[in-house]
C-alpha cells in the first residue's frame, strides 16, 4: 500500500527558509519521479517541482526556480523540498505525489504560510 507523509510545514516570515520531507512507502521508491505539489486557497493544485528517480533531473515551476531545490534520498526512501526566499505567495498546503502504476497518490499535506 504506497503512503505518503508530509512533514516540516510551519509559520514563516517573507525571506526565511523551511524544509519539507515526505516519508515514501509500499512501493520501490528509487524506481519512481517524485513530485511537490501545491495548493492556494480558491487555486487549482500546481505542480511546484519533480525529480526523475535516478540521477535526480529536476525541474521546477517558474515562480520557485532559485529559491527552491528538490532533493532525495533513496536510502531513507524520503523527497525533500528545501524552500529559501519565501514570500507570501508561496502560501499553500504542500502535497508528495508518485505516479505508480497510472494512478496517483498523495500524502495529507502540510501548510505553509508566508507572513509577517
Amino acid at each position: 500500500q504506497v503512503q505518503l507523509v508530509e512533514s516540516g510545514g510551519g509559520l514563516v516570515q517573507p525571506g526565511g527558509s523551511l524544509r519539507l520531507s515526505c516519508a515514501a512507502s509500499g512501493f520501490t521508491f528509487s524506481n519512481y519521479a517524485m513530485n511537490w505539489y501545491r495548493q492556494a486557497p480558491g487555486k487549482e493544485r500546481e505542480l511546484v517541482a519533480t525529480i526523475s528517480s535516478t540521477p535526480g533531473f529536476t525541474n521546477y515551476v517558474r515562480s520557485v526556480k532559485g529559491r527552491f531545490t528538490i532533493s532525495r534520498d533513496n536510502a531513507k526512501n524520503t523527497v525533500y523540498l528545501q524552500m529559501n526566499s519565501l514570500e507570501p505567495d508561496d502560501t499553500a498546503v504542500y502535497f508528495c505525489n508518485v505516479r505508480y502504476y497510472a494512478s496517483d497518490y498523495w500524502g495529507q499535506g502540510t501548510q505553509v504560510t508566508v507572513s509577517s
